[in-house]
């Protein structure tokens, strides 16, 4: 394997870990509508990190770092939509 192949499998497995990490709880809070307990300045700045963290990707074309954040963008710009909808009632 060359040392590409190994940093591009390194950054495959990260990805895979941190965004399937993620899923579980989104999952669960996708189900449940209890966004009680979710910050809504931290999941606005978590899920602004993660658009900025795809851009660099996308910048670089870094296949790992996008497939991961978009993936973790996508819920958790679900999670904040939800936050912000449903956080005021709840």
């Amino acid at each position: 394997m060359n040392t590409l192949s190994l940093i591009d499998s390194l950054g495959y497995l990260a990805a895979t870990l941190t965004t399937a990490s993620f899923v579980p709880q989104a999952l669960l809070t996708f189900r449940t509508r209890d966004v009680s307990g979710i910050s809504l300045g931290m999941y606005s700045a978590f899920t602004l990190g993660l658009a900025l963290w795809l851009g660099y990707g996308v910048l670089l074309g870094a296949w790992p770092v996008i497939v991961a954040n978009a993936i973790t963008l996508a819920l958790a710009g679900g999670i904040l939509a939800m936050k912000i909808s449903l956080g005021r009632t709840r």
